[in-house]
Parts: C-alpha cells; structure tokens; sequence
C-alpha cells in the first residue's frame, strides 16, 4: 500500500493489558509519520516509563541501537505541533544531538497521552513535539485505564507494531 491514510499502529504492553491502535496522522504530520512507519518495519519493543516532566505520559524513548545506520533516522521537522497535547495522542519528539545535556545522539521519543493537562515542558525548556497518531476514539478510556496501571507499575515494555487496513 502507497497511501498512508488507512495505516495505523497496534501498541501493547502485557502486565496492564494495554492494547490499543492508533491511526497514523500522514496528511497532518508526513515526515515523522514516515520516520514511525519505517521504524516500525518490523515489531518493536521500546522501554516505557510514566514521564516526570510532561504530565500524562508514557514515554517510549526509541534506543540508539534501534537507529544506528538506519537511513530514515534524520533530523525531524516539528509537524501537527504541539506544547499541550490531548488524550490519545501519540506524540513524537524530537531533540537534536548535543542539545540535552550534550548527548552526543539524537533523541527520538514517541509519547503515549492518556490525561488532561499534559504539557511539552522539559528540563532543557518547551520543545513542541508532533501528533503523528491518535488512539481510535473508541479504544481512549482503556488507553487512559492501562498507562495508569502503568504509572502504578513502573517501567515497562511496549511493542509498537504496524497495521495495514
């Protein structure tokens, strides 16, 4: 399939039986719906963690290992912006090298939203991140049930898979 409009993202985690898709957002957000959709070429398990800075958040910080040499791991333009993003949005940031604490690597994160009251304020200040998916409508209040057994949990592991309709 060429077109990108009808794909989606199946994401998973066990121990709180979260199990939601989100459907990609290309027309709003082309370039980091790509970078997700080539990531995402085979299943992926990322480490979560309720985020400390940014509110209700699963942070899923994608592993330099994941990236090395990988020709779609470039730089990403902030599209479908935002500071303050909503309930069942899944956001990815992105944070050049060097420019967190130094890090000589480029940081890429995709941000599970489950709440009210999230806000992209981070140590190094507010760095819009992009919507490039939001959670079926229908699937948000067990979204918002899992990431807070989550919370509850500690660190975890998430699969992020690809889903063609």
């Amino acid at each position: 399939m060429t077109d990108m409009t009808r794909r989606a993202i199946r994401i998973t985690e066990p121990r709180s039986e979260l199990s939601v898709t989100a459907q990609l957002l290309p027309e709003k957000a082309p370039e980091n719906a790509a970078f997700l959709w080539s990531y995402l070429a085979e299943p992926r398990v990322v480490a979560g963690i309720h985020a400390m800075w940014t509110g209700p958040e699963i942070s899923c910080p994608i592993p330099t290992t994941h990236l090395k040499g990988e020709a779609f791991a470039q730089a990403l333009p902030a599209e479908n912006a935002t500071l303050t993003p909503q309930p069942g949005d899944i956001v990815l940031s992105y944070v050049p090298p060097r420019m967190w604490g130094g890090n000589p690597h480029a940081i890429f994160d995709i941000g599970l939203f489950y709440g009210q009251g999230a806000r992209l304020l981070f140590p190094i200040g507010w760095l819009a991140g992009s919507v490039v998916a939001q959670v079926l409508p229908e699937e948000r209040d067990q979204f918002a049930s899992a990431c807070g057994i989550i919370r509850r949990n500690g660190a975890c592991d998430v699969t992020f898979t690809r889903l063609e309709s």
